[in-house]
């Protein structure tokens, strides 16, 4: 198991989608929740960095992840098996002026279609995220951003999840430069002298052609 927690934690670091000791990861096993420690790092999960706990609240709790009541809400109100909460920059971005993602690229169109935008006053590990997120889950979305913090994803397994997440912030990416102005092209050439000088370049003499006619 914590195989899988390190492959996914490094593949979301190295691309980009959770910084420093940001982000949290977990998977549920019949009635039990496997989530990342507190400060853990997901670029370089250890022995230990996984935590066990259960459906309800119990003594474990308090070295899980923060957003652990909101990992719980979501598979008590899903089908979801896995869950990665990331911090993708362009679609944090995103979310800060739209309602709903909806992507422009073919990838993003066949894989998610489109993607909620969750607005709390509290965003990190609340109450609200934990009542707002399972309704989505529930109602057929596999993504979720929360305004201004992050992107929650659910699958079958970590991998999948991950996945999505990756898909989710490509195709923000996408969205936002095709929304940059187009920049004037400008020319390296100088500006065409039209004025007309002499034929022959100063400093170039005519040439004697008298020499030729003496062969």
């Amino acid at each position: 198991m914590l195989e899988q927690f390190q492959l996914i934690g490094k593949l979301l670091f190295d691309e980009g989608l959770v910084h420093a000791g940001a982000g949290n990861l977990s998977i549920r096993r019949d009635d039990k929740i496997f989530i990342t420690r507190t400060g853990s790092l997901l670029s370089m999960l250890k022995e230990g960095d996984i935590i066990e706990v259960g459906m309800e609240k119990g003594e474990a709790d308090k070295e899980a992840s923060v957003e652990l009541p909101v990992h719980r809400a979501v598979y008590k109100g899903s089908k979801a098996q896995a869950i990665v909460h990331a911090h993708p920059a362009y679609a944090i971005a995103l979310s800060l002026n739209e309602e709903k993602i909806i992507p422009q690229d073919a990838e993003g169109k066949y894989f998610i279609k489109s993607i909620p935008v969750v607005k709390v006053r509290e965003a990190i590990g609340s109450d609200e995220v934990a009542r707002f997120l399972p309704p989505v889950f529930g109602g057929g979305y596999h993504g979720a951003i929360v305004r201004g913090h992050g992107s929650y994803t659910i699958g079958a397994d970590l991998m999948e999840a991950y996945k999505l997440t990756s898909t989710l912030e490509n195709s923000c990416k996408i969205i936002i430069l095709s929304r940059k102005p187009a920049q004037p092209q400008t020319s390296i050439n100088k500006p065409r002298d039209n004025r007309r000088g002499p034929a022959i370049p100063p400093g170039i003499g005519v040439m004697d052609r008298s020499r030729y006619n003496r062969r």
